[in-house]
């Protein structure tokens, strides 16, 4: 039978993991964990004092040392202050150096996030994700915390400790120490089970913490189609396998002191044998006897505490393994070599033979695909420079796809886009971006001022820059009226504002950013008709010489648009103006009599009725 490698209690492949923690977050602060490994060094020291004062007192009451005896009690005394502070000293440059590792891997993490691809975002959903800055970084702080108090002071302890145990008596030391490595294969199976467990634990609550979120932020719709149950009973689901993975990782946890309890009782055991044979010899003191059990003990202290962070090491292994494959997942979207800004002259925007293929992970706005599903199948087409393109077509035929490729949101496939002539790909992103403004048709607002959210479009811009393109957009009358004017917080997604008053302020962000290039997704389907006035009115003047990429649902919204352009199946199946299309009596002219409401297959084509 071949030898089976030797188990230890870090397994092997969580070194890579706590190799990278040390040299890329901990080293940094090699300043204060110095500080902190001379606070352990004076905790160790202190420690191991105790079992030689108490073999000196034993032996000085049966010498009758007067003089010792009197002494004791101070020595005791300082040595107690002395460890109380090097503790109190430890947990201050503990929780500077924590908190700070913390903050700068939460800190590099989401601004990974922030430059990940949209597709790569997908993926997951935002409360998932989010969940990896509480309960994986919990998981985290609590082993940098333990690693920098209890394995260092446990670790320096226990060297400390069996140096004067062997100092006392070497052989007896030997026999106690005997059965550590008889401990060390099942502390170290305990520690891959819990890895296993926390890892799945950690994805359950992630998915709980999206289904909470979806939940709660859809609770009007729930209420009103009576889902009140449906939702307790799947909460309940999700509850009931994370209790399930919490106790298998509590009893998993719970069979460490078990084992370091009886493997010490052995030790402690055998100890009793030999010393008590070699007391009745004659060969030993009972001064020694009491000094070497006090240091047993305290070793066996500090090995159980070792073994306890075996377990929170491998919960924090398991985080740092999510939290890392985020942060390593690179863009694939980026700059090619030597791009260069783009110059906008007339703003013709040309889709040469564009395809366009989901991995089966990405999402696109309300246009979802199954894996390996052509969203656009060779597309050809040429949005004309300062004019309104219009993209019109039933769910799923690819216009939300089609128009994310022209800020590289995501990647054609095959295929080139090009403005005025230069592929997109060949320019640098940032260039390309803020030549493109976006609306859509849910207006995305922070919570923040009504200032800060229209002088997102142009930072720097002055205020009176931000008030003139607030009246543009028709937005100034509502703003003046708020509590404090442009210094208003809007709250979470402008949850303070109607619908068409964060639209307004989406439009008048638009107008400042000043784009040549604008896309409009949906941006008035979701409107009451005075909203709807206000924002198209908001909207001549958005568009007004720009080229601007327009999806409707309302075919009303579009008449006046220069090319309307008809998707079905990721291909282009018909182009020309409204009334051209009309007079062709294909696809449009269905639509456009789907629009009025005569049929059923009216929302197969995902449209909204005048």
């Amino acid at each position: 039978m071949a030898n089976k490698p030797a188990r230890s209690i870090v397994s092997q492949d969580a070194l890579p993991y706590l190799r990278r923690l040390w040299v890329d977050w901990m080293l940094p602060h090699w300043r204060t964990l110095s500080l902190i490994l001379l606070t352990v060094i004076v905790l160790a020291g202190a420690s191991s004092l105790y079992p030689v004062v108490i073999k000196r007192a034993f032996d000085a009451f049966d010498q009758q040392n007067k003089r010792f005896v009197q002494i004791v009690p101070f020595v005791v005394i300082v040595v107690t202050a002395v460890k109380g502070f090097a503790m109190l000293a430890q947990s201050v440059l503990t929780n500077r150096v924590v908190t700070r590792i913390e903050a700068d891997m939460q800190s590099a993490l989401y601004a990974s996030l922030i430059d990940a691809d949209v597709a790569q975002l997908g993926r997951e959903a935002p409360a998932a994700l989010t969940q990896r800055f509480t309960t994986d970084f919990a998981f985290i702080r609590e082993a940098l915390t333990r690693l920098s108090t209890v394995f260092l002071r446990d670790v320096a302890t226990a060297i400390a400790v069996v140096g004067v145990m062997f100092w006392i008596d070497w052989e007896v030391t030997l026999i106690a120490l005997v059965v550590l490595p008889l401990l060390a294969p099942a502390i170290a199976r305990i520690g891959k089970k819990l890895r296993r467990t926390a890892l799945s634990t950690q994805e359950q609550t992630a998915l709980m913490a999206s289904m909470v979120s979806e939940s709660l932020s859809s609770i009007r719709t729930a209420k009103t189609y009576g889902l009140e149950g449906y939702l307790k009973d799947r909460a309940s689901a999700f509850f009931e396998q994370i209790r399930r993975l919490k106790m298998k990782s509590a009893n998993q946890r719970s069979r460490l002191d078990p084992i370091l309890e009886i493997g010490g009782g052995f030790a402690v055991a055998g100890v009793l044998v030999f010393i008590g044979w070699r007391i009745i010899k004659g060969q030993t003191t009972i001064g020694d006897f009491t000094g070497f059990i006090t240091a047993l003990l305290l070793a066996a202290q500090s090995m159980r505490t070792l073994g306890n962070l075996n377990a929170i090491m491998q919960e924090a292994v398991a985080s740092l393994s999510r939290v890392f494959a985020l942060m390593d997942e690179r863009p694939t979207i980026v700059d090619r070599p030597g791009a260069a800004p783009i110059q906008v002259s007339r703003g013709e925007i040309r889709f040469e033979n564009v395809f366009f293929r989901y991995a089966g992970h990405e999402f696109a706005g309300r246009e979802p695909a199954a894996a390996g599903a052509a969203a656009l199948d060779g597309i050809d087409l040429v949005a004309p420079g300062g004019k309104m393109t219009a993209l019109v077509g039933r769910s799923g035929s690819g216009k939300s796809t089609l128009i994310s490729l022209v800020p590289r949101l995501f990647e054609a496939s095959d295929g080139a886009v090009r403005i005025d002539g230069v592929d997109v790909r060949d320019v640098s992103l940032a260039s390309l971006r803020s030549k493109v403004a976006v609306v859509t048709q849910e207006a995305v607002l922070f919570d923040d001022t009504v200032k800060a959210n229209i002088a997102f479009g142009r930072p720097g811009a002055t205020d009176q820059e931000i008030e003139a393109a607030a009246r543009a957009a028709a937005a100034h009358d509502f703003i003046a009226a708020l509590p404090q004017g442009y210094d208003t917080r809007v709250g979470d997604r402008g949850s303070r504002l109607s619908g068409g008053e964060r639209q307004r302020l989406a439009l008048a962000r638009a107008l400042l950013k000043d784009a040549p290039i604008l896309v409009l997704d949906e941006a008035t389907s979701a409107l009451d008709a005075e909203s709807e006035r206000l924002v198209q009115d908001a909207l001549a003047v958005l568009t007004r010489g720009r080229t601007s990429l327009v999806i409707a649902h309302r075919l009303s919204t579009i008449r006046q648009a220069d090319l309307i352009v008809v998707l079905d199946r990721g291909r282009v199946a018909e182009t020309g103006t409204h009334d051209g299309l009309l007079a062709k009596g294909g696809i449009y002219a269905k639509l456009h009599r789907l629009q009025a409401g005569e049929t059923s297959e009216f929302a197969e084509f995902g449209l909204t009725r005048v």
